[in-house]
C-alpha cells in the first residue's frame, strides 16, 4: 500500500514519460543538494520531501531521505528537517489508518492507482478525479455537470416551511443591534512611527509594540497609521450611516432613530491592548461623525470588567458557581477569529436582558462591507432593512432529511465591488475554467466554494419549488458578514465558535449544536437580495497584500482545525459531513495531515519554480511561517484522545453556563429583585464607558 501511494505522488510531482506531472512542476528539477544560500536550501529541503514521499519507486529517492537526514542533524535547518522528517511519518501513518478502516477511502485508493495512464474525456476516470478522489472528494463531486450539483444541492438544502414566525422584526433599526470586529496591528514596516498623527504616548508604546512576537493572524488587520480613506474602522461605519440616512429619507425608520453598534476589537500583538481604544478613538475623534450611529467599542479589558463585575457576581449569586474561569475561556475579543465571533452574538443576548430588552436581533457584517441601497431598490425592490421584515426569519420548518429545524438564524450574500455593476446577484466566486497546477492537483476549495454559493446565495424564491411561502433554503455556507440572528434562538441553543477556531468562524459556529436532541435543529434561512457590496479590494489592498502569507498558512490551519472538530462532536462524521459537503464540509478531511503537508509542498514548488530572487524570499518565508504555526498544532492533535474532545466540552460548558446566568437575572429582574437591578445598573454603566463618543451619540 505504502509503495502505490507512492506511485500516485509521483503522478503528481514527477514526468510520466513527455507528459508533465498533474502539478504541472517537477519535484526532481528543484533537488539539487549541492546548493547554498537559504532560499535554495529551503528549496531543496521542499523537493527531497517530496521526492522521498514518493517512495523507492524514484530513482532519487535515497538521496532525498538521506538529504533530509543529513540537515534534520545539522543545527540552522534542524526544525524545517525535522518538520518534513515527521511529515514521513505522519503521513504514512494518517494513508494506512484511512485504507484500513476507510471502505469509501479504500476504494478510491485503489481506482486511483490502478492505471497508469488514466483515460481522458467525459469518462470520469481522469487522473485528476480520480487523485481528487483520495485526497479532495468533495472536489471531485464538484467536477462535472455543475448545473446539475447546483440544483442537486439545492434539492439538499430545501425546508418545506411549517409555520412562519409569529412575532417577527417590525422596527429592524430598533430591534436589531449590528454587529462587527475591527482587527488591529501595528504599522507597515515602511511607516516611520514618529511620523504617524497619534499622540506620543501611542508613539511611545508602538515603538516597544512592534519589537514583540505576532500572536495572532489576520486576513487584512487593520494597520495603524493606514490612511483615513483606506481604514476599515472609519469605512464599515460610514456606509451605516449612510443607509441609515437613506433608510430615514425612504420612510423605513423615524427621523430620529440611531443604529445601535457594537464593535469587538481584537489585536495582533499583546501589547496593543494597551493602547487600540485610544488609538481608536483618536482615529473617530479625526473624522466627521456619524449621527445616525450610536457606536459602541469592546476590547479585552471591557470583556474582562463584564465577566468580573456582572457575569461572575451573578453566577455566584444565582448558580452558586464562585470561579470565572469557565467564563473567561470564552468570553472576551482577543485571539483567534472564533472568539470574538462567539462574543458579538453572546453580546446581543446580554443587551436584550441587561441593557435593552426590545431588541430583538443581530446583524454581522465586515467593516470592508456597504449596502449599495440603489441597486437594491433596483434589483430586489426593498431597502437594506427592509429585507430584516421577513417572517421566514424565525420560522419552522422540515428539511430534506425530514428533521425539524428553526430558522432562527439569517444568512445574506456579498458581491464584489468590481462586478455590481452588473447585477446585484454576481457571484462573488466564479467558476473556475480550468483547475490550476500546483496544489491544485490534490486540493482546490474554489470549486466547492463557487458552486455553493451559486445553490446557497444566488437562489431566489421566485418559482416552486423554492417559492419563500411554503418553501425556502437553508444555509450552510455563510460568511462572516451578512449574518442576523434572532436573540431568543441565540439563547435556546446556545451556539459558539470554539476559541481555537482561526478562520470560517462563521461556518464553525453552527457545528456546535448541528443537530438538536429535542426540538428543531437551529438553521440559517436563505434571505434572497439580503446582498451587500464587498469593497475590500477597493480600498484595503495593501493590508490584503500584507496578510497574504498569513492567510494562507490559516486556510491550512482550518483544515486541521475542522478535522479534528468535527470529530469531536457527538454526532456520527458521516451524518456531519452529509450535511456540511462540499464547501464547508471540504475543510474537513479523512486525511487532514497528508493534505496539509501536500498543500504546502506543492504551493512551495510552485513558488520556487520562478527562480525570481523576490518569490524565491516569499518561499522561505512561507516556509519559516508555516514550520511555526504548524507542527506544534500538529503535535497536539495527534494525541490521543482527540484533545478537541476536552475542548468542546469545556467551552460547552461555559457557554451553558453564561446562558444560564441571563436567564437567570432576566427570570430576576422580572421580579424586581434588588441585586438583579443592581447588575442591571452597573451593567449600563459599563457598556455606557464604551460609547466611542459620549458627548455627541448620545
Amino acid at each position: 500500500m505504502k509503495s502505490s501511494f507512492g506511485d500516485m505522488v509521483r503522478q503528481v510531482i514527477e514526468r510520466s514519460g513527455e507528459g508533465r506531472p498533474l502539478s504541472g512542476f517537477v519535484a526532481s528539477d528543484q533537488f539539487d543538494p549541492g546548493e547554498r544560500g537559504d532560499e535554495a536550501v529551503a528549496r531543496n529541503l521542499n523537493a527531497a520531501f517530496l521526492i522521498a514521499l514518493s517512495g523507492p519507486g524514484h530513482p532519487r529517492h535515497e538521496q532525498a531521505v538521506q538529504y533530509l537526514d543529513l540537515l534534520e542533524k545539522g543545527r540552522r535547518w534542524a526544525r524545517i528537517a525535522s518538520f518534513y522528517a515527521g511529515g514521513l511519518l505522519r503521513i504514512g501513518r494518517e494513508i494506512s489508518g484511512a485504507y484500513e478502516t476507510g471502505r469509501t477511502f479504500r476504494d478510491a485508493f485503489e481506482r486511483a492507482v490502478s492505471v497508469d495512464k488514466p483515460s481522458g474525456g467525459s469518462s470520469g476516470n481522469t487522473l485528476l478525479e480520480r487523485v481528487w478522489q483520495v485526497f479532495f472528494p468533495e472536489g471531485a463531486w464538484c467536477l462535472r455537470d455543475h448545473e446539475k450539483r447546483i440544483m442537486e444541492l439545492r434539492r439538499r438544502r430545501l425546508v418545506r416551511i411549517d409555520r412562519f414566525n409569529p412575532d417577527p422584526v417590525t422596527r429592524p433599526a430598533r430591534q436589531i443591534l449590528f454587529l462587527s470586529n475591527l482587527l488591529i496591528t501595528v504599522p507597515d514596516e515602511q511607516d516611520d512611527i514618529d511620523a504617524l498623527p497619534y499622540s506620543p504616548g501611542i508613539l511611545k508604546e508602538l515603538k516597544r509594540i512592534v519589537t514583540e512576537r505576532q500572536k495572532y493572524w489576520f486576513d487584512h488587520p487593520i494597520q495603524i497609521g493606514v490612511k483615513d480613506e483606506q481604514n476599515e474602522a472609519i469605512y464599515g461605519l460610514r456606509g451605516l450611516d449612510h443607509m441609515m440616512a437613506f433608510e430615514k429619507f425612504r420612510g423605513v425608520i423615524g427621523s430620529d432613530e440611531k443604529l445601535t453598534c457594537l464593535l469587538s476589537v481584537s489585536v495582533t500583538h499583546d501589547g496593543l491592548h494597551r493602547i487600540v481604544k485610544d488609538y481608536l478613538r483618536e482615529v473617530y475623534a479625526g473624522t466627521d461623525p456619524f449621527p445616525h450611529l450610536r457606536v459602541y467599542l469592546f476590547s479585552e479589558v471591557d470583556t474582562e470588567r463584564i465577566v468580573e463585575r456582572i457575569i461572575l457576581p451573578s453566577a455566584k449569586r444565582y448558580l452558586g458557581v464562585s470561579s470565572g474561569d469557565p467564563f473567561k475561556k470564552v468570553f472576551g475579543v482577543d485571539g483567534e477569529y472564533g472568539r470574538h465571533y462567539s462574543f458579538l452574538k453572546a453580546m446581543s443576548a446580554f443587551w436584550q436582558v441587561l441593557v435593552d430588552p426590545g431588541v430583538k436581533g443581530s446583524f454581522k457584517i465586515d467593516m470592508d462591507q456597504v449596502f449599495d441601497e440603489d441597486a437594491l431598490i433596483a434589483e430586489t425592490g426593498q431597502s437594506a432593512l427592509e429585507h430584516f421584515l421577513t417572517p421566514l426569519w424565525g420560522a419552522e420548518g422540515t428539511d430534506a432529511d425530514g428533521r425539524s429545524v428553526e430558522l432562527g438564524m439569517m444568512a445574506g450574500a456579498l458581491v464584489n465591488e468590481s462586478d455590481i455593476h452588473h447585477s446585484l446577484f454576481t457571484p462573488d466566486v466564479p467558476i473556475p475554467r480550468e483547475i490550476p497546477g500546483g496544489e491544485g492537483a490534490v486540493f482546490y476549495s474554489p470549486l466547492a466554494m463557487a458552486l455553493s454559493t451559486r445553490a446557497e446565495m444566488m437562489a431566489r424564491y421566485d418559482s416552486p419549488p423554492l417559492d419563500g411561502l411554503k418553501t425556502c433554503i437553508q444555509r450552510i455556507h455563510v460568511t462572516g458578514g451578512t449574518c442576523a440572528a434572532l436573540i431568543r434562538s441565540i439563547r435556546r441553543h446556545r451556539p459558539f465558535t470554539p476559541t481555537f477556531v482561526g478562520r470560517a468562524e462563521d461556518q464553525a459556529y453552527l457545528l456546535s449544536c448541528l443537530f438538536s436532541d429535542g426540538g428543531g435543529s437551529l438553521r440559517y434561512v436563505h434571505k434572497p437580495g439580503l446582498i451587500m457590496r464587498h469593497d475590500k479590494e477597493a480600498f484595503a489592498g495593501q493590508a490584503i497584500r500584507g496578510a497574504g502569507l498569513g492567510k494562507y498558512v490559516g486556510d491550512l490551519v482550518r483544515i486541521l482545525l475542522f478535522s479534528y472538530y468535527t470529530r469531536a462532536l457527538p454526532w456520527a462524521q458521516p451524518e456531519i459531513k452529509r450535511l456540511i459537503d462540499p464547501f464547508t464540509g471540504c475543510f474537513a478531511s479523512r486525511i487532514p495531515l497528508t493534505l496539509v503537508y501536500l498543500r504546502l509542498a506543492l504551493k512551495l514548488m510552485e513558488i520556487f519554480a520562478s527562480g525570481k530572487p523576490s518569490e524565491m524570499g516569499e518561499g522561505l518565508k512561507l516556509l519559516n511561517l508555516a514550520v511555526d504555526r504548524l507542527e506544534g498544532l500538529m503535535r497536539d492533535l495527534t494525541r490521543a484522545p482527540n484533545p478537541l474532545i476536552h475542548r468542546y466540552g469545556e467551552e460547552k460548558e461555559g457557554w451553558d453556563m453564561f446562558y444560564q446566568v441571563l436567564d437567570c437575572l432576566e427570570e430576576a429582574l422580572a421580579q424586581d429583585d434588588a441585586f438583579a437591578g443592581g447588575l442591571k445598573k452597573r451593567a449600563g454603566e459599563l457598556v455606557g464607558g464604551c460609547l466611542i463618543d459620549p458627548g455627541n451619540q448620545q
